[in-house]
């Protein structure tokens, strides 16, 4: 299957000499939530505005449906959509005109039945005569999006779609875009919420300093790189460790009331049992016990800060 957006040896070199992105190569699969994952300044936002046409490039290759962004630019942008970072709306316009007019800019008949579709998805509908500038900062986020959607794109970026918004909105967006995706919507998604890719990716990317570190699925990320962490619950505070316990490489934690072990639950080298039998030998006795693996986020910072 053709991929959905293929990108290869692309670079970005600022006029100030600033090369923000690096040999670029990349492809997203149609149908997938994507998330692209870096500190701020890795490049993300600058490999985002150069798929969707808005930003130049030095050198390399972009297609976007199999359209060259250069060449069938204007096949290629009708088939994308775009949330931007920042919220950038007419101030005076009324959500509907707003929304509609951004789909007939696409070229795209006249709908209001997919309009008032996408406003009442949104929680828009009763505020489709509010003129833009009195409505609250999520509210203006939700605009954003429904005017990215106003031309029934296929592909749909997110640029920190939930930066500044309320739980509630937070949790609507995630149930739209897995609606979306049920439609055969892509999704490519930068976030500094951890958590969101977490919880909706199929696939995540990592990019750092304007260079892909790393591309997997999401499952495969967190088995292949998580650890797991023995986290036992002390039935007296320790003060030190005794020497009998420092090859298992344990972090006293809580003042001395939990022991935290590390360990790789792939590989056959962790050594639970014998780390129990000598708590047993040593009459360290424990009231819990419980193991957790690593969090996303903690898979993320690891690898950035290697690279950095």
């Amino acid at each position: 299957m053709q991929p959905v957006i293929s990108i290869s040896g692309l670079n970005k070199v600022y006029k100030s000499g600033y090369q923000a992105l690096k040999e670029v190569n990349l492809e997203i699969e149609k149908g997938e939530i994507f998330a692209l994952l870096g500190p701020n300044g890795a490049g993300k936002t600058t490999l985002i505005s150069i798929i969707c046409g808005i930003v130049q490039f030095n050198n390399g290759k972009v297609l976007a449906g199999g359209h060259d962004i250069i060449r069938d630019y204007r096949k290629s942008r009708s088939m994308i959509g775009l949330v931007p970072q920042e919220l950038t709306t007419d101030a005076f316009e009324t959500v509907w005109d707003t929304v509609s007019l951004s789909r007939g800019l696409f070229g795209r008949a006249p709908n209001p039945q997919y309009i008032k579709q996408i406003l009442r998805t949104l929680s828009l509908w009763d505020k489709r005569k509010s003129i833009l500038r009195t409505l609250s900062g999520g509210m203006k986020r939700r605009v954003m999006i429904a005017k990215a959607l106003s031309h029934e794109p296929e592909i749909l970026f997110l640029d920190e779609p939930t930066a500044g918004v309320d739980v509630e909105l937070r949790r609507d967006m995630w149930e739209m875009i897995r609606g979306l995706r049920e439609q055969g919507v892509t999704i490519i998604l930068t976030t500094h919420y951890i958590e969101e890719a977490e919880e909706m990716a199929d696939r995540i990317g990592i990019i750092n300093r304007g260079e892909i570190i790393l591309v997997e699925e999401k499952q495969a990320l967190m088995e292949k790189l998580g650890k797991r962490e023995l986290r036992i619950v002390l039935a007296e505070p320790l003060d030190l460790l005794p020497d009998r316990l420092s090859g298992y490489g344990l972090e006293l934690v809580d003042d001395g009331r939990e022991l935290h072990y590390s360990f790789d639950a792939h590989d056959g080298d962790s050594d639970i049992p014998g780390l129990l039998k000598t708590l047993q030998e040593q009459e360290i006795d424990f009231v819990d016990i419980h193991s957790r693996q690593s969090s996303l986020e903690e898979i993320f910072v690891g690898l950035v800060s290697t690279r950095s």
